[in-house]
């Protein structure tokens, strides 16, 4: 109960308004009586709650607008610390071994393999490599798999 009477940062909303169109009374208002419980009055709440129902969907798309906003504020945050990798052909790269599943060494066994040479870049970020011997590796590598290699 608590976690849906709170107001989320994202919205600026409770769940609980949003989905019934008003404030819950929690049992602690009840206990003790704060000013919105001192002010009810049963005859004007029905048309309160007609109010606030006719009003729920511009409150529930306010609600998304700025959830929108906040999703985009922290997308810039995030996106200010991220460095791009990218590689040229002919780049030398190891790939993690743990995305590529050849073998299981366990625990204690190697992160990376390789070192790998990059031939041809398909799409973005997308990277097709072969071995220090030319046989070409079968599938396709993403740049997040990948790590530069200095040979």
């Amino acid at each position: 109960m608590g976690d849906h009477t709170t107001h989320k940062n994202s919205t600026g909303e409770t769940l609980f308004s949003l989905v019934y169109g008003t404030q819950a009374v929690i049992p602690t208002e009840l206990m003790v009586p704060t000013k919105r419980i001192r002010d009810f009055d049963e005859s004007s709440n029905d048309e309160g709650l007609r109010a606030n129902l006719d009003m729920l969907e511009e409150c529930r798309e306010i609600a998304a607008i700025r959830e929108a906003i906040n999703k985009k504020k922290i997308s810039k945050y995030y996106d200010k610390f991220v460095k791009p990798l990218s590689f040229r052909i002919r780049d030398y790269v190891w790939c993690n071994n743990e995305a590529n599943r050849a073998e299981n060494t366990g625990k204690l066994g190697p992160n990376w393999e390789g070192p790998y040479e990059v031939i041809e870049i398909s799409a973005t970020q997308s990277y097709i490599l072969a071995g220090l011997n030319g046989e070409r590796i079968p599938r396709t590598w993403h740049a997040t798999n990948l790590k530069r290699c200095y040979i």
